[in-house]
């Protein structure tokens, strides 16, 4: 069945479990709320976490695999659907996605949005980021209509990166808190240590850290800071998340001795329940592009402690007004945060300040850089040339 030309098209290699999914659902939904038709095209869309996708959205599956081929199924997409929009992410899906909508003569905007510090993933994933793919990614942002940076800090390095001016780039927080969420945080989870204790005492408080297990988020330092702190504080570990570092992280725990004490939970669809009952949510991570997990937990009322890594975090707590703020790799500086936080130094968000992470307000600026209006049938707002996240 034929079904009306979408307005928006939002296009990804593949699907993942992370964070940038996370944001590109969310926006999915807001689309959809402000009355926009939404496609959603896959390069490739076997995965387990397709369960993911939203079902408001439809998809295309190209069923492709490789820059070249992935590009040039795109380009026979944009012909037939003729988007309005045809909107992407930085690093690699944003690629095949310019270049299509060149190839293809259509008048469709393209716009991408940056979302990880890519000076840090040039450095420490050099296998990933080829020469060709390096000197794509500093000329092809700059024939897009629009790009997005998710902070302030992300703003400034695809500046330096591409040679765009500062003032091409819109800087427009991550949608990371929905109405969903409050809901999500009261329902029921599985991890025993967040059991009631058959005596009725309170159970040791439970220092929560959620994302991928990779060198990005620097599991091994919080394992190491928590370590400290156990010396003098009764408290357990829970990282929730898979990825590529699981066996050096538990090598790890075993010799610190911890096994008891740390738990390796792997993914869970639902890490909001986790973070309404943590005594601390940690980020611990050496590079950022916003931090998802940190505006979450602020929203599920958890204490935060994160790492003061480029770029993001430092925003979302508005410079440590509203969580504790330390240096990376310094693992005593984090046990010290951890502890105070547990002894209940509580630095929670106000309402008003949260409400720059909600996926409505986020939506809407989303729909000012695509030049569409906030509601479709509303008359569109005036496109400026930058917008201030705040």
């Amino acid at each position: 069945m034929v079904v009306g030309r979408p307005d928006i098209a939002i296009f990804l290699l593949w699907v993942g479990g992370g964070g940038t999914e996370t944001v590109v659902w969310h926006l999915a939904r807001g689309f959809v709320d402000a009355g926009y038709r939404v496609e959603l095209v896959l390069g490739n869309a076997a995965s387990e976490y397709r369960f993911r996708i939203p079902s408001c959205v439809r998809v295309v599956d190209l069923q492709t695999h490789g820059y070249l081929r992935t590009t040039l199924k795109l380009v026979g997409y944009l012909w037939r659907r003729r988007p309005a929009v045809l909107f992407s992410t930085l690093p690699f899906s944003a690629l095949p996605a310019i270049a299509a909508r060149y190839l293809s003569l259509k008048r469709c905007r393209v716009v991408v949005r940056v979302c990880n510090n890519l000076a840090r993933r040039f450095e420490h994933e050099r296998a990933a980021f080829p020469r060709p793919v390096r000197w794509a990614l500093r000329s092809f942002p700059r024939l897009a209509h629009g790009v997005i940076a998710c902070s302030t800090g992300m703003a400034e390095e695809i500046a330096g990166i591409t040679g765009m001016p500062r003032n091409r780039i819109h800087v427009l927080y991550n949608p990371a808190i929905t109405e969903a969420m409050a809901r999500q945080g009261t329902e029921p989870v599985a991890h025993p240590w967040f059991a009631p204790r058959p005596d009725g005492a309170p159970a040791p408080p439970v220092v929560l850290g959620v994302g991928r297990l990779a060198r990005q988020k620097n599991f091994a330092l919080l394992i190491r800071a928590f370590a400290a702190v156990r010396r003098t504080v009764a408290a357990r570990l829970l990282l929730l998340g898979e990825g590529p570092e699981r066996a050096r992280l538990e090598g790890l725990v075993q010799e610190l001795g911890l096994e008891d004490e740390v738990s390796l939970a792997g993914y869970v669809a639902n890490p909001y329940a986790y973070m309404a009952r943590a005594g601390v949510f940690v980020l611990s991570s050496s590079w950022e592009g916003f931090g998802n997990v940190v505006a979450e937990a602020l929203a599920m009322g958890a204490p935060v402690v994160a790492t003061d890594c480029p770029s993001g975090p430092a925003e979302v707590l508005d410079g440590g007004r509203y969580g504790f703020l330390v240096p990376m790799d310094d693992e005593e500086a984090m046990a010290d945060a951890i502890r105070r936080a547990l002894a209940g130094e509580r630095r929670g968000a106000s309402e008003e300040w949260l409400g720059r992470f909600k996926l409505a307000e986020v939506a809407g600026r989303f729909l000012d850089v695509f030049g569409l209006p906030r509601a479709k049938g509303a008359p569109p707002a005036p496109r400026s040339r930058t917008e201030a996240g705040g």
